[in-house]
């Protein structure tokens, strides 16, 4: 999507795309949703059954004070894609409306990666600020809209299609995710927030740091080389959105000084950020 993006010169394809396509394209999935009692019904199926349309793509439900629709990846590195995170997480808040037959404006609407332009079109769909560079990729409706009932429920054709979407997954590997992205994907959502400690990641995967670290040297790696190229990875991306100023760029990346992030990138690429940019704008 990222090369179609470059070829169409949409910088927001995901987004278009999202707004434009036939919902029932999606298939199976969309139909086991559709044919749900009520909205809360069928976003527990999304979760569940979500692998069956696409492995690398996991859809979260939970409920609490509010309803909460979160999307991750699977053995795919979250930092290196935007349009298609964008189009799942605009494409579900569509499928929502629709089935529902209400307009309904989440409490809050956030993505994990940083955006610079291109906002205020989504803005206006969602009816609220979108929030990039959060923690999550994540939309959170009123807890009450879980009772809205579906304009297609159709409980017998649930049952039969549930039946066929368990089988589908019974036919699915299990988890297929490799070490190395799961560890890129938590350090890139903690990058902004300062210094990401080897601790804190394995925390999050649910491990502690020595585990982490024989996992990596398993798989002849280490924490500090991810982290430095994922850094560099991420700055080459960033660069090339030329209203980000390099002092953004090195908070993104989790320097706290502009000297410190341009030694770095001198050092990752013979080149400072700002040759870097001027060479690309030739």
């Amino acid at each position: 999507m990222n090369e179609a993006a470059t070829a169409l010169k949409d910088d927001c394809l995901g987004f278009t795309l999202a707004r434009d396509f036939d919902l029932r394209e999606i298939g199976l999935l969309y139909y086991v949703m559709a044919s749900s009692g009520k909205l809360g019904d069928a976003l527990r199926r999304l979760a569940r059954y979500s692998k069956v349309t696409n492995e690398a793509l996991v859809f979260g439900y939970r409920e609490g004070n509010r309803l909460i629709i979160s999307l991750s990846y699977s053995g795919v590195p979250r930092h290196s894609d935007r349009h298609q995170i964008e189009f799942c997480m605009f494409a579900a808040l569509r499928i929502c409306r629709v089935l529902t037959g209400h307009n309904l404006i989440p409490q809050h609407f956030s993505i994990s990666h940083y955006r610079s332009e291109g906002t205020s079109e989504m803005a206006r769909f969602v009816g609220r600020k979108v929030e990039f560079g959060a923690d999550t990729d994540e939309i959170a409706l009123d807890i009450e809209s879980r009772e809205l009932p579906l304009a297609y429920s159709d409980p017998y054709l649930n049952k039969l299609l549930q039946k066929d979407c368990e089988a589908a997954l019974a036919d699915r590997k299990g988890d297929v995710s490799q070490l190395r992205t799961r560890v890129e994907n938590a350090i890139s959502s903690q990058l902004p927030h300062g210094r990401v400690l080897a601790e804190d990641i394995a925390r999050s995967l649910g491990m502690s740091k020595r585990t982490l670290a024989r996992k990596l040297l398993d798989e002849g790696l280490n924490f500090t080389d991810i982290l430095q190229q994922l850094r560099h990875d991420l700055a080459v991306h960033y660069l090339h959105d030329r209203k980000l100023h390099i002092s953004k760029i090195a908070w993104l990346l989790g320097f706290t000084e502009v000297s410190a992030f341009t030694h770095a990138f001198k050092r990752w690429t013979g080149k400072t950020p700002s040759q870097i940019r001027t060479a690309a704008a030739l």
